[in-house]
């Protein structure tokens, strides 16, 4: 399975496969019938409390991603997520931050390569 990444402000691409949306809450400036989205997974998320501590700093980055990947470890709602992907050629995660490289869609794209069997860690 491939798993892309891309911001939920830009415009759906041929591949993208089954699309969903990683944020907890919706993003700002979209309305909900502009998304092209067929799934919202926000309770795989990070919780309101994880996010805020961490408010996108990139130096923190490292120790949002621990924190993020304990938060995940024993989720159903991350069970659940992964059974739905398990067969899909492709999905992409959709996040609404502005940084490419340190967002929890980066993180949450690790974490399901492993469980699907296609990253280290795989189980």
């Amino acid at each position: 399975m491939r798993i892309g990444i891309r911001r939920a402000y830009d415009q759906p691409a041929d591949g993208d496969g089954y699309r969903v949306l990683v944020d907890r809450l919706w993003p700002r400036g979209v309305r909900k019938d502009a998304l092209a989205y067929d799934l919202w997974a926000k309770d795989v998320a990070p919780t309101d409390g994880l996010r805020t501590w961490w408010n996108h700093r990139p130096e923190d980055f490292a120790e949002f991603a621990r924190r993020y990947r304990a938060q995940l470890k024993d989720s159903d709602a991350l069970a659940a997520l992964v059974e739905d992907l398990r067969g899909r050629p492709a999905v992409t995660l959709l996040y609404s931050a502005r940084d490419t490289e340190h967002n929890q869609a980066v993180v949450l794209a690790e974490v399901l390569s492993e469980r699907l069997g296609d990253g280290p860690g795989a189980s």
